[in-house]
């Protein structure tokens, strides 16, 4: 006996790597997930911009259209997939409008317009769904948004870019340089030809906004995001992390803190030193995790697949799913809480412990004039590891290890050791996260 659902119609924005399997999964499954969702899901067309340009999967050539506009207006559910902030931000506004919900994986749009939208989005009672825009294949939306909506997300500590996670990985288990490894990322299709977005950090800080405004309910603009790339990572970085017990991680760290009296929240994105005990430690490959520590849930973790077409396209129909039963069911949308409004401070509030590494020189009194500007700065030192190179020109390498310390603190102290006789170079400062 076949069942009869009510119809609803899908628009697809965006036919890539993502966007083509969303559509063939859609096509193929129909039966399957209209047993989900209640609702007979028609893939109604496909908006793109060039309709000749090749595609990954083989998909019906009736369904193709350059008008998006004409596609938007019919339709029920809109999945957006063409990425950046236009014309997708007048797509979505569009969709919105017009009283369909919107299904996005656009995390430089949700980012930088996440506001607008879902304001737009409450006016109309309709829902924007996005678990594919914070960690690809890995539900982390949903879990923040509603199953930990009556806890207290204290934490969020995540490698949420499969690029730096794959370069880095690389550099750890064969010693290998970043400029090597990068070529070799990108030669696999893990980076793109301008990798600035995911090796500057931009990419995991848009990320780190969309996690934080939901783990803290509090909109988080990205430029409120501290953002650390991994560019200058060297192997000699890497090996002196080993050495200390440690395996430099891209993480995106979201958490409370008392900052001028009131608490207040930090996110930020650097390359960070991570214990080998943890379990991000263990996060191999282009694969991303996130860890959340909750007050009354304690630790969880979330680890899968964080890119993908095929992998991302789950999320999306995930959510796709979800906005079909909205529909059948009735009723307003969820909106978005972003009602505690928790100031994001800079930065230099932030405290954590710190591994320093200077070239000095190799004479007496080198070693006592560095501890002595760092207990002037209100940094004290744990350990210090010394190697020495060369013989006409003797210059040490130190590695210092330090105490728990406040951000400002380590920033005017690495300047001030910058400025000093004795120091030849500040090599690198890396934070320790997860202790």
């Amino acid at each position: 006996m076949t069942t009869e659902y009510r119809r609803l119609r899908v628009a697809l924005l965006g036919a890539g790597a993502v966007g083509s399997q969303v559509a063939d999964l859609l096509l193929r499954h129909g039966d399957e997930l209209a047993d989900r969702a209640g609702a007979a899901l028609e893939l109604s067309g496909i908006a793109v911009r060039d309709l000749d340009a090749p595609r990954d999967t083989d998909l019906p050539a009736e369904l193709f259209t350059t008008d998006a506009e004409s596609l938007i207006l019919g339709a029920d559910i809109v999945i957006e997939l063409i990425g950046g902030i236009e014309p997708a931000r007048t797509n979505i506004l569009q969709a919105i409008g017009s009283g369909a919900d919107v299904v996005t994986a656009n995390k430089a749009l949700l980012a930088t317009h996440g506001p607008e939208l879902f304001e737009a989005a409450d006016r109309v009672g309709a829902s924007v769904y996005y678990e594919a825009a914070a960690a690809g294949a890995i539900p982390i939306i949903r879990p923040l948004r509603d199953s930990l909506a009556g806890d207290r997300v204290v934490r969020i500590m995540g490698i949420v870019n499969g690029t730096t996670n794959y370069i880095l990985d690389r550099m750890e288990t064969e010693g290998a340089d970043f400029a090597d490894v990068l070529a070799d990322a990108q030669r696999l299709g893990y980076a793109e030809a301008d990798p600035t977005a995911d090796v500057e950090g931009y990419d995991a800080a848009q990320k780190a906004a969309i996690l934080a405004s939901l783990a803290f309910h509090t909109a988080v603009p990205l430029d409120a995001v501290h953002r650390e790339g991994i560019s200058s990572i060297t192997a000699s970085m890497i090996e002196e992390a080993r050495a200390a017990g440690f395996v430099i991680k891209l993480l995106a760290v979201c958490e409370r803190l008392e900052a001028n009296g009131a608490e207040s929240i930090s996110v930020r994105v650097y390359p960070a030193l991570v214990p080998r005990s943890h379990p991000l430690a263990s996060v191999h490959g282009a694969n991303n995790a996130v860890f959340v520590e909750a007050e009354a849930a304690g630790s969880l973790m979330f680890y899968g697949a964080g890119a993908g077409g095929v992998q991302t396209a789950s999320a999306v129909l995930g959510d796709v799913v979800s906005a079909a039963r909205r529909h059948i069911a009735g009723g307003v949308g969820v909106g978005e809480s972003t009602r505690a409004n928790l100031p994001v401070v800079a930065i230099g509030h932030v405290t954590t412990r710190y591994q320093i590494t200077l070239e000095v020189s190799d004479a007496p009194g080198v070693l006592a004039t560095v501890a002595g500007i760092l207990s002037e700065g209100d940094v004290s030192v744990a350990t210090v590891v010394q190697t020495v190179d060369g013989e006409a020109e003797p210059t040490a390498r130190l590695v210092i290890g330090t105490h728990r310390a406040a951000d400002s603190a380590l920033s005017a102290t690495v300047t001030a050791l910058s400025e000093s006789s004795v120091v030849e170079r500040v090599v690198s400062v890396l934070r320790v996260e997860g202790e």
